[in-house]
């Protein structure tokens, strides 16, 4: 999967921009190119969507179907969700939200994002935690232009994420393509974490700690992006633990 989202709409930690991506070469490129560099690994198999300049999210079909990790992509109410892997407790999420039980992992995302975002009944962190599986998703809400990003904390599927040519975000599952679009600006997503777009980077764990960056060099020694790591000694002084999704920006971890 690939999404781009503009810096307008999504801001990246600033540890993950490196100089040396502007120094040396290759040099990053631009979210069109990035996407256009999938299209072209995955000619036959990709389904991509843009929305305006705003964002794109690209879906490529597994190779193999009966595959543990499923990739799915789907959208309702102008909500979209991306999806890779597998939730165990699919069945008794779906009962939870009043939901079908065919219901898939992509689906039942959207509806748990429509729910913290209109009513906010639990803490969006509680929401992510009460995910068993092994996961990573995207979802992005075109009508109110906010993103939302989460890994599991079993370290099975693995997502990256970088800073495009023009300071636009990039999220994929495809190492190869994060690096040939973020140049020396990316780094892995960290496990147990999630990303909003108002509220920034937290762990969905530990919701009351402080995050760190941590520096990341290549095989080479050179910069490229950084670790973010929960700080297990320094804790946020205050957390509100219920809300909409919209009123995350009331707890930025790096305020």
């Amino acid at each position: 999967m690939l999404a781009t989202f503009q810096k307008a709409f999504a801001h990246p930690p600033e540890e993950l921009n490196s100089p040396a991506s502007q120094d040396g070469s290759p040099r990053p490129l631009l979210p069109v190119e990035t996407l256009n560099d999938l299209l072209s690994r995955h000619p036959h198999d990709t389904f991509s969507m843009s929305f305006g300049d705003a964002a794109v999210l690209a879906y490529v079909r597994p190779d193999n179907p009966f595959s543990p990790q499923q990739r799915l992509f789907c959208g309702f109410d102008d909500i979209y969700c991306l999806f890779v892997g597998r939730l165990n407790n699919l069945c008794t999420l779906n009962r939870q939200y009043g939901l079908t039980m065919g219901t898939s992992e992509a689906m039942f995302l959207i509806e748990a994002y429509r729910t913290l975002r209109d009513r906010g009944p639990y803490p969006a962190d509680q929401v992510v935690k009460d995910l068993d599986g092994s996961f990573a998703f995207v979802i992005f809400d075109n009508r109110a232009g906010s993103v939302f990003v989460a890994l599991g904390s079993d370290g099975t599927v693995k997502l990256f994420w970088g800073i495009a040519a023009d300071g636009s975000m990039v999220i994929s599952d495809d190492l190869q393509v994060i690096k040939a679009g973020c140049a020396r600006s990316y780094a892995p997503f960290p496990t147990g974490f999630m990303f909003h777009s108002e509220g920034g980077l937290m762990s969905f764990e530990h919701p009351m700690n402080k995050i760190r960056a941590m520096p990341r060099v290549d095989s080479e020694g050179v910069p490229c992006g950084a670790y973010f790591k929960v700080d297990i000694y320094a804790r946020i002084n205050s957390l509100p633990r219920r809300g909409s999704a919209a009123n995350w920006t009331e707890w930025d971890p790096h305020s």
